[in-house]
């Protein structure tokens, strides 16, 4: 079974973050020009939050607020879920879909190392089954 760990290693992407003082309309730039979905919040080294696509259009746009006047701070998720580097990939996927979240920041023991998105997640779970239906047919025509 795959570990957090593993499925790091196989993603080359950048950790992106954003401080909880910037303006939302600064974090929405970043965003665009990364073509993610969210930034994790990093507050004097440490995971203070997330801001997600979700946030923006539930806590800025339906309460009419302008993404230029207001703070990350105040409309970033505080209640984070994480996972550690050794937890396995069904894990993952169990978290994900119990609390209908989409963004898992990995942390090693107090440093945060890395985030795995649900996409990350079912790229690994698709691949996974595909090496075992290999393998399985492989046995079948012996």
């Amino acid at each position: 079974m795959l570990t957090v760990s593993q499925l790091l290693a196989g993603k080359n992407h950048r950790l992106e973050t954003v401080a909880p003082n910037e303006h939302v309309f600064e974090a929405l730039k970043i965003m665009f020009e990364k073509d993610i979905g969210s930034l994790l919040v990093v507050e004097f080294g440490k995971l203070a939050g997330i801001f997600t696509e979700r946030d923006y259009a539930r806590k800025l746009v339906l309460q009419g607020k302008s993404s230029q006047n207001t703070l990350v701070r105040d409309v970033m998720s505080t209640k984070l879920i994480t996972v550690k580097l050794e937890d396995s990939l069904d894990f993952c996927m169990q978290l994900v879909t119990e609390k209908r979240i989409r963004h898992l920041p990995v942390m090693d023991q107090e440093r945060l190392v890395g985030m795995l998105s649900i996409g990350d997640l079912l790229k690994a779970a698709l691949s996974e089954q595909a090496n075992t239906i290999k393998q399985l047919e492989s046995y079948i025509n012996g």
